[in-house]
């Protein structure tokens, strides 16, 4: 997908970002797809995934309804909502994303897929060669790939690369930078955690492929940078 090709940061800073994407052909194959997007939900949940979603309904971190001043005072405001119920959620869809934070869960998860045989398509963002390296492991053939060519122009009016690396894990722009750089200056300030802030983005990513994992160890590297 497009959409998650453009995360910034140097090879090592992604080597704990891969996304799962399982999505069906309207007119050709998406007929009973809602159940199979379902299975492969269900079985990505024992590979603990940091985040499931879908851009039409949402991921696992999203505002809540009918919040309440009351109810944010006394109970607090509910970040996220458990993965089982996000795929409850996504009923009808007939595309999904998980992310996961190491490669061995999703090493271990496309192992699974290759044996449930969905008859979808399915395809992971993350570093080629760790791709190629899980799919020559589990004997799967890759079709096709994707590459990003970078960032190119004017670099210098870009944000640091704290922010960017933020700001593009939602591929659609829902991130803005004025948001990443004030939590980053709320981290350092000690005023949130970087969990909670990580959080707090992710709701702004609808689709559900912001890596809440990579953003804490992001933020935490902000936070000791001059």
């Amino acid at each position: 997908m497009t959409n998650t090709l453009h995360r910034f940061g140097k090879p090592e800073s992604l080597k704990d970002d891969f996304i799962v994407f399982i999505m069906a052909s309207r007119g050709v194959n998406h007929d009973g797809a809602p159940e199979k997007v379902r299975v492969f939900l269900n079985a990505a949940l024992k590979y603990n995934p940091v985040n499931i979603g879908n851009g039409l309904i949402g991921s696992m971190y999203r505002p809540e309804k009918d919040l309440s001043f009351t109810k944010l005072y006394f109970t607090g405001r509910k970040e996220q909502i458990p993965a089982q119920e996000a795929i409850v959620s996504l009923e009808e869809s007939i595309h999904a994303a998980v992310v996961f934070d190491n490669k061995e869960a999703m090493e271990g998860f496309l192992k699974e897929v290759k044996e449930l045989d969905l008859g979808l398509s399915v395809n992971v963002s993350a570093l080629a060669d760790e791709v190629r390296t899980a799919c020559r492991k589990n004997g799967i053939t890759i079709h096709s790939i994707e590459y990003s060519l970078g960032f190119h122009g004017d670099l210098f009016r870009l944000p640091d690369r704290h922010v960017l690396s933020l700001t593009t894990m939602c591929g659609h722009g829902m991130i803005s930078a004025g948001f990443a750089r004030k939590l980053i200056d709320h981290v350092k300030e000690a005023r949130i955690t970087p969990e909670k802030a990580a959080r707090y983005m992710a709701k702004f990513c609808v689709c559900g492929a912001f890596n809440t994992s990579r953003a804490v160890r992001i933020l935490n590297e902000a936070r000791t940078a001059n």
